[in-house]
């Protein structure tokens, strides 16, 4: 699946932003999607999945309660909305997919199949 994030910007802390990520290819439901981030010199870390059906959702512990992931399989969309934004959100996004049907916990960056390219989120403070 081809995946096309978007939605990043410059937000003050304590701001709002929408994510969205645009998939494309007629499997789209057999996939679970996930965000995933990375700051200048750091790793790409985990935030947030769903489950296929949007039955099944994990959050990293830095974002749980600000962050929520949300899919729309007609459009073959994934959104993040994140609220409450701290200066440690800043890096950029990517969104990705993998193909499993299982619920979803904390997934580790080397299962996933596809990734789209980042979409930077930088919050002022």
């Amino acid at each position: 699946v081809q995946l096309q994030a978007s939605g990043g910007g410059l937000v003050q802390a304590g701001g709002s932003l929408k994510l969205s990520c645009a998939a494309s290819g007629r499997s789209f439901i057999s996939y679970a999607m996930a965000w995933f981030r990375q700051a200048p010199g750091k790793e790409r870390a985990f935030v947030s999945a769903i489950s296929w059906g949007g039955g099944s959702t994990s959050y990293a512990d830095s974002v749980k309660g600000r962050f929520t992931i949300s899919r729309d399989n007609d459009k073959k969309t994934v959104a993040l909305q994140m609220n409450s934004l701290k200066p440690e959100d800043t890096a950029t996004y990517y969104c990705a997919a993998v193909r499993t049907r299982a619920n979803v916990g904390i997934i580790p960056r080397n299962i996933m199949d596809d990734w789209g390219k980042g979409t930077q989120v930088t919050v002022s403070s």
